[in-house]
């Protein structure tokens, strides 16, 4: 079973086992099944629940362009409990009280999974889960000379995501995986997981999709700013004004006469050759995250300019 922490759990039936001879179940996260369709199962490991999620794994989008949608399923003995619905007869002979407003979720998101795994049939959907694996230990291989991979199998191998440590880089100089997450986006990169699921490391996760090319340049883009943790930590860059604490650096920043800053526009938003052949601008700069956390902002108009609108009309 490949865990979030980026490597095949090759004890997980054990695990499983004595769960179930202690009158326990298992429920088992579907997220990485990116690394299990075609190999091995939910049931082969053993769960007695497992929800599949439909995106990264079964060609739904992730985060905001797509829903959190999938099918659950569930071992026999838990087939009777399945949910029910008020208005469309469905779930088990047992069944508990709904749990979705509409009987099958979003239902017309199944039928792009549905057409996705239908065309590439049985041996299409293996060969993901195959080139998934071997796409993670590509950018394993090239990353690990700069970035301390923080877990590892047997075979010094990675199941389809690893974790970069980005721990030390905060004690030599003061940057953060936060700072790398938002520096990519310079690159042409949308961050990884940040700090999930250890707390000051990025969760790297290439899937099957990526061409050899695409994965050169994250590469490329990866040790370049490395290179520019290196400068905080020589002293060669300053500790607080550099690429990395002030990134991402907008199109407005860039050519707007009040440059202040010690580096120069130029590695701020173009620091590899690649990116002037296609550069994607971001369009918000620097935010305190902390911040936005911790109280509600909003940015529509005030009530009072409503009310001046009004009487203008």
């Amino acid at each position: 079973y490949p865990s979030t922490h980026g490597v095949f759990e090759e004890s997980i039936q054990e695990v499983t086992k004595i769960i179930h001879d202690n009158g326990g179940q298992v429920y088992m996260d579907g997220a990485n099944m990116n690394a299990q369709v075609g190999l091995t199962s939910p049931g082969l490991i053993g769960a007695d629940v497992c929800h599949l999620n439909l995106h990264k794994t079964f060609a739904i989008p992730h985060g905001g362009g797509g829903p959190g949608m999938g099918p659950i399923g569930v071992a026999k003995h838990l087939a009777p409990f399945l949910p029910g619905h008020s208005v469309v007869p469905m779930g088990g002979s047992q069944p508990i009280s709904a749990v979705s407003a509409a009987p099958w979720g979003s239902s017309l998101i199944l039928l792009i999974s549905y057409g996705y795994i239908k065309m590439l049939g049985a041996v299409g959907v293996r060969k993901s889960t195959e080139y998934a694996i071997l796409n993670a230990n590509y950018l394993k291989v090239k990353l690990e000379a700069y970035y301390n991979i923080l877990y590892s199998g047997k075979h010094n191998t990675v199941a389809h995501e690893m974790i970069l440590d980005c721990r030390d880089f905060k004690k030599n100089s003061g940057v953060e995986a936060g700072d790398i997450a938002k520096r990519l986006m310079d690159y042409g990169y949308h961050a990884p997981t940040v700090s999930f699921p250890v707390a000051g490391t990025l969760m790297v996760e290439p899937t099957e999709s990526e061409s050899k090319a695409e994965l050169d340049k994250f590469i490329s883009a990866m040790i370049a700013i490395r290179k520019e943790v290196a400068e905080v930590e020589s002293g060669e860059a300053d500790v607080t004004d550099n690429v990395l604490l002030n990134a991402p650096h907008t199109c407005k920043m860039v050519v707007s006469d009040n440059w202040n800053h010690v580096y120069s526009r130029e590695k701020a938003s173009f620091p590899l050759p690649y990116i002037a052949e296609s550069k994607f601008w971001p369009s918000v700069g620097r935010v305190d995250n902390a911040r936005g956390d911790r109280n509600l902002i909003c940015t529509c108009p005030s009530t009072e300019e409503y009310t001046e609108e009004t009487a203008a009309v």
